[in-house]
């Protein structure tokens, strides 16, 4: 029975970190770029846009799909940066854990 209780405050401890990690990833943001550092978005490290930042040569009117499609590059950029802080940050609090192949907490 004791074993059962300590397994019980294990996962308790276990839930309280995977829950203050998930809030730590709202809080940190990441950076994306496309064009060179023309185009820089900032995102959550959770993928929600925070900013967009354009450098003025780029505001030219007949270049509008090119601009479009900076914007979406940079964004997949911050994105693909935040999942791999992500999946270091539960790495880290998950390590030892007899997990499955594969499962993912997040």
């Amino acid at each position: 029975m004791r074993d059962l209780m300590g397994i019980m405050k294990q996962a308790q401890a276990m839930q309280q970190k995977l829950a203050d990690a998930q809030a730590e990833l709202d809080r940190i943001e990441v950076e994306g770029a496309a064009g060179g550092g023309a185009v820089k978005v900032v995102t959550t490290a959770k993928g929600q846009a925070k900013s967009v930042s354009l450098d003025p040569s780029l505001i030219i009117p007949d270049e509008k799909v090119i601009l479009e499609d900076l914007i979406v590059a940079a964004l997949n950029d911050a994105r693909a940066k935040a999942e791999r802080l992500a999946q270091e940050r539960m790495g880290e609090i998950t390590q030892g854990l007899p997990l499955p192949p594969g499962m993912k907490l997040f």
